[in-house]
């Protein structure tokens, strides 16, 4: 029976050119190689797997080779290769701090340093996991670090950088490995998986790459376990299934369903993916990167950062077409948000569904709630002349006009989608009928009628088309024929009080809903009235300075008319006396009794009375 070699030891590197990923840093060390500038001291680092042992044998067994290549390579020939490929090499020493971490090992590598290499020019020292040194044998180091003999060279490598102390840093010549691309990678695998035999598909060889995260030593691990699972045939399913995968196509289908706002689909389809063992956690998060592949795809220039297979990018390059910045925004917010919610929800799985739905209501339209109604007071002006002096002619067509988008507007919103365009269709005809019938009619009067466009406000809460229901009588129609602004009639304060009692008796009367801070107001104190027909009223606080001011218009205008006096101006202030404080004490309390009844101090002189 063969023995076994695992993929990341049977194809580890052996030159310089073969190592993936890292063009950069083997380039910069053949150079150093053929300057003769090499450092006394490296230090590699990076994440798991991504070359730097690799890297730090490569330099051992490149810099003692006798007989090295034009393009600064080993020759696997002399002996010094040749005992290093057989790992007899006396001149290479492999050092693991995770195991080896005491003052006593760092002892016994410095006594050893002192000794000249029997064959070849250097003695390489590797250091791998150099961050699991004690601080005192970091310290034990130093020295030797800093001032090593000059046939000695030191390698460390490490994981985490900043676990190392910065006077060990100072000391070597640091060179930082980055992950390794999901392309590279892949390339990588394909070209192990001819060397095996194995027939891989692209796109499964593309999801192993994706799920090493950067390490290629895990890429070639889960490489090794799919042909033990798949055999020589290795599919796109097999790997799924077997490094329980979600599949592409269960995040196109939901966003498909996001897109169309098809919530219970979305739903359905998650019910379906929990049933297959996966994770919610693990499908908001492939659903937020699935956002994000849709977001690059927005533009040519950002399409490189998208790290899937060809056929898979056609895809992205297709949905990408249905949506636009202004959905995957929020979106991507609102999976960042599940994202961070999750670990702490205690129903997880309605989260995930809650933001479903949110993400399915991005593209429709919210239907705004109706607003609540104030109670308002109208003006007699605009009342009378609307009941008295209908313009059939002209202001139908505009109301007609305005129901018209009115119903084709909550048609849009409550019919049918196979309806909105008939509807639409129907009341762009009606609308341009209505204006010709307006054309035709406007053109027949002497005199053009201009409409006008209400200024927006706040109503304030009182209602005055209905306290005045007399304004359609005979009598309230003469009155008001007679009134303009420019009457001066004078008046006394008391009919100013009795049209003001006759006012708040109106008020009362309907009892809308947000009068009462304007009756408290207008009962509260009694208005006074000041020279040139100025009236003011003080209030108690801001809150009834605010409603007041809001009523002013038609307080104002109420009064104006019913004391036939077009000068009259509203004051309103908030009364800032200053409250009375009480007694408290016995003297305070006998000088309020005798401010009430003086004879109170004549009778305690006669009596000759104290305080105790």
């Amino acid at each position: 029976m063969d023995n076994f070699v695992v993929s990341a030891r049977k194809y580890r590197p052996s030159t310089f050119d073969s190592v993936v990923g890292q063009q950069s840093i083997t380039n910069t060390l053949k150079n150093a190689i053929k300057t003769g500038h090499l450092a006394q001291a490296f230090l590699f680092c990076g994440s798991r797997g991504v070359g730097k042992t690799t890297c730090a044998r490569i330099l051992a067994k490149t810099i003692n080779c006798s007989n090295r290549k034009d393009n600064i390579e080993a020759c696997n020939e002399c002996d010094s290769c040749t005992s290093f490929n057989e790992g007899a090499s006396l001149n290479i020493h492999e050092l693991d701090a995770a195991s080896n971490n005491s003052v006593d090992d760092i002892r016994n590598l410095i006594d050893q340093v002192r000794f000249a290499p029997q064959i070849g020019d250097y003695k390489v020292y590797i250091i791998d996991e150099v961050h699991m040194l004690s601080g005192a044998a970091f310290n034990a180091f130093l020295k030797t670090l800093e001032e090593p003999p000059s046939h000695a060279i030191f390698i460390l490598a490490t994981t985490e950088k900043h676990k190392i102390i910065p006077t060990i840093l100072s000391r070597c010549q640091i060179f930082d490995f980055n992950r390794i691309g999901v392309k590279d990678i892949s390339n990588h695998l394909k070209y192990i998986a001819e060397k095996e035999g194995v027939t891989a598909e692209d796109e499964g060889l593309s999801v192993i790459a994706q799920k090493a995260e950067g390490a290629l030593r895990d890429a070639l691990s889960m490489f090794d376990q799919m042909v033990t699972f798949a055999g020589n045939n290795l599919t796109y399913e097999d790997v799924i299934k077997n490094l329980n995968i979600l599949d592409y196509d269960y995040y196109f289908k939901a966003t498909d369903f996001i897109l169309q706002g098809e919530i219970s689909n979305s739903l359905l389809l998650f019910n379906e993916i929990l049933s297959h063992g996966f994770d919610g956690h693990l499908f908001i998060n492939g659903l937020a990167s699935h956002f994000r592949n849709l977001l690059v795809c927005q533009d040519e220039a950002t399409l490189q950062l998208l790290e899937v297979g060809e056929s898979v990018k056609d895809k992205y390059k297709e949905q990408a077409n249905a949506c636009n910045i202004k959905f995957l925004l929020p979106a991507l917010e609102i999976c960042r948000q599940c994202d961070m919610q999750y670990k702490g929800s205690k129903n997880q799985r309605l989260l995930v569904e809650l933001s479903l739905m949110q993400l399915a209501s991005i593209l429709s339209e919210a239907n705004p709630m109706p607003q609540k109604k104030k109670f308002r007071i109208k003006s007699e002006d605009s009342s009378t002349s609307k009941k008295e002096n209908p313009t059939p002619n002209e202001e139908a067509p505009i109301k007609e006009q305005s129901a018209i988008v009115k119903t084709g507007r909550s048609a849009q919103e409550t019919a049918p989608k196979e309806t909105i365009e008939e509807l639409k269709s129907q009341a762009s005809k009606t609308i341009k009928e209505e204006l010709k019938k307006e054309e035709s009619l406007v053109g027949e009067k002497k005199e053009s009628y201009e409409p006008k466009t209400p200024k927006k406000r706040r109503t304030s809460a009182l209602s005055l088309s209905e306290l005045t229901k007399d304004t359609h009588t005979e009598e309230a129609l003469k009155e008001k024929a007679e009134y303009s602004s420019d009457l001066r009639e004078d008046f006394k304060e008391e009919q100013l009080l009795q049209k003001w009692e006759a006012l708040i008796q109106k008020i009362k009367e309907e009892a809308k809903e947000g009068s009462s801070i304007v009756l408290a107001a207008m009962n509260s104190r009694k208005p006074i009235l000041q020279e040139d027909y100025k009236i003011e009223l003080l209030v108690d606080n801001k809150s009834q300075l605010e409603e007041m001011k809001l009523a002013r218009t038609d307080i104002h205008e109420f009064l104006r008319k019913q004391l036939r006096n077009g000068a009259i101006e509203l004051l309103f202030k908030v009364n800032k006396e200053e409250k009375l404080r009480k007694a408290y004490t016995d003297e305070e309390k006998f000088a309020k009794m005798a401010e009430k009844n003086p004879l109170l101090h004549k009778l305690r002189s006669e009596l000759d009375l104290d305080f105790f």
